[in-house]
């Protein structure tokens, strides 16, 4: 179950960004008073700000961490058309600064001439390297060649996309069938303009990255794009913050082996939810790329998961204020839960789970017959009790009736287990 917890983070204008270090018990958020903070997470669970410090002469938009493996490194992009690296140094150098943490800068990228509108650090296995995008239309990828000094930065590449550019991400795969790639998204105001996502690929014979393909049934302004974990699938997965929440599939199609160009992609929309009724600004995917969070103007962060159909739902409505979820709305495919009503509450109890300011709609149950056939018990092992279950007793469900089968009561589901242990007894040694 979650917990919402409030951070008093007294940043004193918006806070437009907040990102977790790899491990997840750093966090560090940035906002329009020009400002970066740092979190820490303590052994109880707490957040506390360890450090504090103006980073930018404008608004940051964007903050983000390197691999540990590169150290206590954070990047910064900002209005003020520079992007900046900062670095945690551990005092030595005396008595009064011995062990104390001190965050210092690197580097100032300079490039732009306009407000730097996003900055990532590429996956870990390319290097230690850089991407900004900004509202020029132009996207910059520098590199650390030493990375024992991160003062030292140089520009390897400028893309450029036609386009003021909102967002980038880089996909994580680390495959060597799948040359780097960049995926970028534009705010551009114009709807009549289609393609508002573009992905970049690397190519090795020239040494350049050229577009690969671009997403034309997407119009409305980009916020924010994620390529989810890659952990050994041939295709690309990415999802994408617009008006709405959408993934799409990029499956590569083979090349011929005298082509130099791009890769060409087959382009598969798979989910597209607008439960948010607004702008969602953020979507974020957990380390096995199994379930994407989205966040919108409707106060609430949406979780959605495919099921092995691979059809997507919404799996649990988190609104952090502590009020109760108002339901959502969606197209077909999307789940519409209406949740927060006393005529609904006992029916809550059937269909999924609430507590107070989460709902958890139901996940399919396996259908016997499928690929997931083999979660149903066998026949033999179902006892149908005559006891009638009512929906507003205090009963757990039992096992059955998760995987779609009627309830049990408590004395047939005490013989269930009964027979099933009497069908694998060991030695009483064992």
């Amino acid at each position: 179950m979650f917990v919402a917890r409030s951070i008093a983070a007294d940043h004193k204008d918006l806070i437009h960004d907040v990102s977790y270090d790899f491990h997840g018990r750093r966090m560090a958020t940035c906002s329009s008073d020009q400002s970066v903070k740092v979190w820490d997470k303590s052994e109880s669970g707490e957040w506390h700000c360890t450090a504090s410090w103006k980073t930018h002469s404008g608004s940051v938009w964007r903050v983000t961490w390197a691999h540990p493996e590169f150290g206590q490194v954070l990047a910064s992009c900002s209005f003020d058309r520079t992007a900046a690296v900062w670095e945690e140094i551990v005092g030595e150098s005396n008595d009064k600064q011995r062990g104390q943490s001190h965050w210092i800068k690197r580097t100032t990228l300079v490039d732009s001439r306009t407000s730097v509108t996003d900055v990532k650090f590429a996956p870990k296995h390319m290097g230690l390297m850089l991407t900004t995008c900004s509202a020029d239309g132009v996207v910059r990828v520098y590199e650390a060649p030493d990375v024992m000094n991160l003062s030292q930065w140089s520009l390897q590449h400028e893309i450029s996309c036609k386009l003021s550019c909102s967002c980038i991400s880089w996909n994580p795969s680390s495959s060597r069938a799948h040359p780097p790639m960049i995926a970028v998204g534009s705010d551009d105001s114009n709807v009549m303009y289609g393609g508002k996502v573009q992905i970049y690929e690397y190519n090795d014979n020239t040494r350049k990255y050229a577009k690969a393909e671009t997403l034309m049934t997407v119009t409305d302004a980009v916020h924010d794009i994620a390529f989810s974990p890659n952990l050994g699938r041939s295709f690309h997965v990415l999802a994408i913050a617009t008006k709405d929440v959408r993934i799409f599939k990029l499956v590569p199609l083979r090349k011929e082996s005298s082509s130099t160009g791009p890769t060409k992609f087959e382009v598969q929309i798979v989910a597209q939810f607008d439960n948010h009724n607004s702008q969602v600004w953020r979507v974020s995917w957990n380390i096995t790329s199994t379930l994407l969070a989205s966040s919108g103007d409707d106060g609430c962060v949406r979780l959605w998961k495919a099921n092995y159909m691979d059809n997507w739902k919404c799996t649990g409505i988190l609104k952090g204020d502590g009020s109760p979820v108002n339901g959502s709305s969606g197209q077909p495919g999307a789940m519409n839960t209406m949740v927060g009503s006393a005529v609904q509450t006992s029916q809550n109890a059937l269909n999924g789970s609430a507590a107070g300011r989460y709902f958890f709609p139901p996940l399919d149950a396996p259908r016997a017959g499928s690929r997931y056939g083999h979660l149903l018990p066998p026949p033999s092992l179902i006892e149908h009790s005559d006891a009638q279950f009512s929906p507003h007793s205090q009963l757990p469900q039992s096992p059955m009736a998760i995987h779609g089968q009627p309830p049990q009561s408590p004395l047939s589901l005490h013989r269930l287990y009964s027979h099933s242990r009497a069908l694998n007894t060991l030695p009483e040694h064992d």
